[in-house]
């Protein structure tokens, strides 16, 4: 063999091996976009966390819902996070993430996972989430927290409720048909029933926005039928923000405000 073709060859066998290498980068990106999303996302936690979807069964239903995990040698208070009209999105799990940081299990329900999981668009995700029977998503956070309740990473019992938006409105729902339920955070949603607040057992928080005036309209209401029924709620309304200020961030100190009177709110109720 002379020395061109012998250049020849070896040039043939980089280029093959580079070929060979860029396909195979190609097969594991492919394999990335195919994995169930717990899989990817639990190599995409923070290191002092566990995050992945989770199964569980409403009914002869079954509802997805995404868990986070702090790192910790022992048990710890829960909290559920209800998600905002748009359904499961990254803010709920993002928020999610966050409260295991802070020290707590938590996890998200996707409330639309009868109707086949969260739609790719909010205006979807919007229309459907309209349709729900309230005594159904009572039924799927029931499920929710019984399944918390199994966990051995979990101080059973000890556990709150947060919730945005239309989740906000869910959360004080809950309250009134949840006596087992130690404490929740209401973030800028509409209240329940007047008649039902005397069936609450949990200390609760509000936490409202100044540029809300839908919201706020009835808070008024709300604050003077808890103390009718003997019940303490608390409540900020936070300025120079708009609804769903935790979300979109437009002012953080604000919003980092608000999240560090929750965290301090169920830090106080919840027993770690």
């Amino acid at each position: 063999m002379d020395g061109n073709t012998a250049a020849e060859g070896g040039e043939r066998r980089r280029m093959a091996a580079k070929a060979v290498l860029v396909a195979g980068v190609g097969i594991l990106a492919t394999a990335a976009m195919n994995l169930p999303p717990s899989a990817v996302l639990r190599r995409l936690s923070p290191p002092d966390i566990h995050s992945e979807y989770v199964k569980f069964l409403s009914g002869k239903d079954t509802v997805t819902a995404y868990i986070a995990y702090p790192e910790r040698p022992q048990p710890a208070p829960a909290v559920i996070v209800i998600h905002e009209i748009f359904g499961m999105s990254d803010f709920i799990r993002q928020t999610t993430e966050q409260l295991a940081k802070d020290g707590f299990v938590a996890i998200a329900p996707d409330l639309l996972s009868r109707r086949g999981g969260t739609p790719a668009t909010p205006d979807s995700a919007r229309k459907l989430i309209a349709t729900l029977n309230p005594d159904t998503v009572t039924q799927d956070l029931d499920a929710t927290r019984a399944y918390l309740n199994k966990l051995k990473p979990v101080r059973s019992g000890e556990i709150g409720i947060i919730g945005f938006c239309w989740g906000g409105g869910q959360s004080f729902r809950y309250a009134t048909n949840t006596p087992q339920l130690k404490a929740f955070v209401v973030c800028y949603g509409p209240s329940p029933n007047a008649a039902d607040m005397g069936k609450i057992r949990a200390k609760g928080l509000g936490v409202y926005a100044e540029n809300d005036a839908r919201i706020n309209a009835g808070l008024p209401d709300a604050a003077a039928a808890m103390k009718a029924a003997g019940k303490d709620y608390p409540y900020a309304v936070y300025p120079g923000v708009g609804h769903g200020f935790l979300r979109t961030r437009e002012k953080p100190e604000v919003a980092d405000s608000a999240w560090n009177a929750a965290i301090r709110f169920f830090r106080a109720q919840l027993k770690s």
